[in-house]
């Protein structure tokens, strides 16, 4: 049955035309029939092939952004979105994580400094007053599109040089014989601040996952702290379950 043909089958219905409309789209991404990262065809032309208006399928997509299953890069068009799914067992950095996903990982830097640490990071870490240390501040993107504010944390002792991170902070950490070969996460629901939401592009109070990981070296040294705000339209976290 064709997009039209489902959708004239549905026009009995009492539920708006958008809403219908929606519901069809997102079944064909959930069946694969809109692949991850596939552009979807123009508001004109999903609108002459339905015989519905711009404005019924505007607000269809517009319905099916804010679930997280569409967005719209600027200037390009409407895409099936990617949704990332992590093992919370998982010890992986960002960059290598999507790698393994076939997703182009990127960064947007925002800070990348010599600081002393602060007090909750005196704290975390076990460091002596003025210790310092590296920070990285970025925006973590996914084929482009914006997914995380990521702060991350690493004593001095163990990366001289903030500039020799380019897009992994542990690939620069591997290379200093400093990567993390155990971790703990902290993962809790949220809401987008208003800085937040504009680096993620989605509304203030939008759903964030607030993700704080330290990484540890095999002697259990802490090397790093890194805080996360991670857009909750995008990011799943599963863990696998084992009876004791």
């Amino acid at each position: 049955m064709s997009l039209r043909q489902e959708l004239l089958t549905s026009r009995a219905e009492a539920t708006p035309i958008y809403v219908r409309l929606a519901a069809i789209l997102r079944e064909k991404v959930h069946q694969g029939e809109f692949a991850v990262g596939e552009a979807l065809p123009s508001e004109r032309d999903i609108a002459e092939r339905m015989a519905v208006s711009r404005v019924t399928v505007r607000k269809a997509i517009d319905l099916l952004m804010r679930e997280g299953v569409l967005s719209r890069r600027q200037g390009s068009g409407t895409y099936v979105a990617p949704r990332i799914e992590q093992p919370s067992s998982m010890l992986a950095g960002f960059s290598e994580d999507l790698r393994r996903r076939g997703l182009a990982a990127g960064s947007v830097w925002l800070e990348k400094a010599t600081d002393l640490a602060s007090p909750d990071e005196v704290i975390a870490f076990g460091f002596a007053v003025n210790t310092p240390v590296k920070r990285f501040r970025r925006i973590r993107t996914a084929n482009g599109e914006p997914l995380a504010l990521e702060h991350a944390v690493v004593p001095e002792a163990y990366l001289r040089d903030h500039n020799s991170v380019d897009s992994s902070l542990y690939a620069a950490l591997a290379l200093t014989g400093a990567k993390p070969v155990t971790g703990l996460q902290r993962v809790t629901a949220s809401l987008a601040t208003e800085e937040e939401a504009q680096h993620l592009g989605v509304p203030t109070g939008a759903a964030v996952l607030r993700i704080e990981r330290r990484g540890y070296l095999a002697d259990g040294t802490m090397v790093e702290l890194t805080r996360s705000a991670y857009r909750g339209d995008r990011y799943d976290f599963v863990s696998e379950l084992r009876e004791i």
